[in-house]
């Protein structure tokens, strides 16, 4: 990699690492809807925005429904699991859970038939199951109700997201990365709207909610996506995808200094099994190389 793509690399780290934190303050502001309509909304308006001043092509010839099909998915339906799910879990389970994306990705890839999994693939798989199974079931403080439901609500924002990257990667060949990224924060932020009339906006913000705000949408949301496409087009989407276990450490670390969050023994050994898990199936560790192509 360039000396470009690792600073990009880095940054998509640390911005998708430390845009947990901000999510607290922006869900705590303007509840768990406010804060992904509202974050996908602003995304939107600044790619939208930069796309113009420099000239981009903003045509969406990929077409409305699988813009909409993408923004429902990878960005509503997954924003909506960890928003919902992060008051009740931590940043710390969160963001493992999050780590788990490129794992249920591979595998949904493989249900579709666009790639042929390894056995090193496969067992990265298995890892990856029995590194939930930790996860979710020791942690360090009871189970309760509210435990479950948050890792369960942001387990499906993690499928969701699988499920749209895939659905992006088949249908939205013929787009650029400007489009869809506008194109599908658009869509999640205006389907997204009318659930303010159940879950609405629980105060009235001030102006350093809408800081937050900001920097949530224009830089950890619009910003990155840009960048992490951008490193997908020069070292490829299986690398680039990598960049989730950066965020997982990120979110930990962070999780752990900033708000004082503990996680069992035995879930910091089932976050490392599903990093490991991912590694396997992605073909990151050396001498294991997947031989899957896509079709």
């Amino acid at each position: 990699m360039s000396l470009g793509d690792i600073a990009s690399y880095v940054f998509l780290a640390v911005a998708w690492g430390l845009s947990f934190l901000a999510l607290l303050h922006v869900v705590d502001a303007f509840g768990w809807v406010g804060a992904v309509s509202f974050r996908a909304l602003v995304a939107a308006a600044a790619l939208f925005i930069i796309a113009r001043a420099t000239g981009q092509d903003l045509r969406f010839r990929g077409g409305v429904l699988p813009l909409a099909i993408v923004g429902a998915t990878t960005v509503a339906g997954q924003l909506l699991g960890l928003a919902f799910g992060l008051h009740r879990i931590g940043t710390a389970m969160t963001a493992i859970i999050v780590a788990t994306i490129p794992m249920i990705s591979m595998l949904i890839s493989q249900i579709w038939g666009l790639e042929r999994m390894s056995r090193a693939g496969v067992a990265g798989l298995l890892a990856g199951v029995a590194g939930v199974v930790l996860l979710v079931g020791f942690p360090d403080a009871p189970i309760t109700p509210d435990f479950l439901l948050g890792c369960t609500t942001a387990f499906l924002g993690a499928i969701s997201a699988a499920f749209g990257s895939n659905y992006a990667s088949h249908h939205l060949k013929t787009a650029n990365t400007w489009e869809v990224s506008t194109g599908s924060f658009l869509a999640a932020g205006t389907m997204t709207l009318p659930l303010l009339l159940v879950a609405p906006v629980p105060r009235a913000p001030v102006a350093m909610d809408f800081v937050y705000l900001l920097i949530l949408g224009c830089l950890m949301s619009g910003l990155a996506y840009m960048l992490y496409y951008r490193l997908v087009m020069r070292i490829g989407p299986t690398r680039a995808i990598s960049v989730e276990f950066g965020v997982t450490v990120v979110a930990v670390i962070a999780g752990e200094a900033v708000l004082g969050e503990r996680l069992s023994l035995l879930q910091i050994a089932g976050g490392l099994v599903i990093i490991g898990g991912c590694a396997l199936v992605l073909g990151l560790v050396p001498g294991r190389i997947s031989r899957s192509g896509a079709r």
